[in-house]
């Protein structure tokens, strides 16, 4: 007969945030090995989750980390944002981001169990989302911007610049939080995607009965406003969230950037 004290099922209970009966139980069929209890627990916590992945899990928490020449930003999904503000929560996924920045995104396995272990805790659909790392080679610069809402990280971005200074990353980060461009520049929008803009508003000034010799010229000037749109857009053409009488790409003068990420939870 297994032998193990009720201290014993208290100890596994908050290890494992496993009710008092499933605890019991699991020291019962591991004959009291409370390792072995608690995969056998695990494996049950996982047949549960199974069942709640079809919920949705549009809340979490997104945590992001900046090195000398490497950054990560990380974002854990939950069903709510009462469990997405806990502190086991928010202590994982800035875990997980320190652990992508300094190995890697292929490290995430290594936190496969960890992160099974929360789903069985804290009984919601935990997984991880969009996950961006920059390895910047000499003479690039990253920095990053953290929008947090009750004690959890909801709006993230890295940024890397060609030149410039931390600072001058950091400002361009909080303009992306803010203004939510979707292209660095205007040769990264898809051709489809312009031609689909230039007919829509061909057709907008037509209707609003503008000359036909005047209509190439004036949707050249709606199409530039198009492009700095926000949300969405060309950052580099963008007015710049500080000073609007700039352009992002004024404001920088000289200095390039060569890409940046951005997870907004819930978007």
């Amino acid at each position: 007969m297994a032998s193990f004290t009720a201290q014993d099922v208290k100890a596994l209970r908050d290890a494992t945030g496993a009710g008092m009966m499933d605890a019991k139980r699991a020291l019962t069929e591991t004959e009291g090995d409370f390792a072995a209890a608690t995969a056998w627990l695990r494996e049950r916590g996982l047949g549960k989750a199974a069942e709640r992945s079809g919920r949705d899990n549009s809340e979490g928490a997104v945590a992001v980390v900046v090195g000398a020449n490497r950054a990560a930003l990380v974002e854990l999904k939950s069903e709510t944002d009462f469990v997405a503000k806990s502190p086991q929560f928010v202590d994982m996924v800035e875990d997980l981001a320190r652990l992508v920045a300094t190995e890697g995104v292929d490290a995430l396995d290594t936190k496969k169990d960890a992160i099974d272990d929360l789903r069985l805790t804290l009984r919601e659909n935990i997984e991880v989302g969009r996950v961006e790392r920059f390895e910047a080679p000499p003479g690039h610069v990253l920095d990053s911007y953290l929008h947090v809402q009750n004690g959890r990280g909801v709006n993230a971005v890295l940024v890397e610049l060609d030149g410039g200074t931390a600072e001058q990353a950091h400002d361009v980060a909080v303009h992306v939080a803010f203004a939510r461009p979707t292209f660095v520049r205007r040769d990264e929008v898809p051709e489809a995607d312009i031609a689909s803009e230039r007919a829509t508003l061909e057709a907008q000034t037509r209707n609003e009965g503008k000359p036909e010799a005047a209509v190439a010229k004036i949707v050249d000037g709606k199409l530039n406003g198009w492009y700095k749109r926000t949300p969405g857009g060309v950052l580099l053409e963008q007015p710049y969230a500080k000073d609007d009488k700039l352009s992002v790409e004024q404001f920088l003068g000289g200095v390039k950037v060569t890409r940046f990420a951005q997870v907004v939870i819930g978007s």
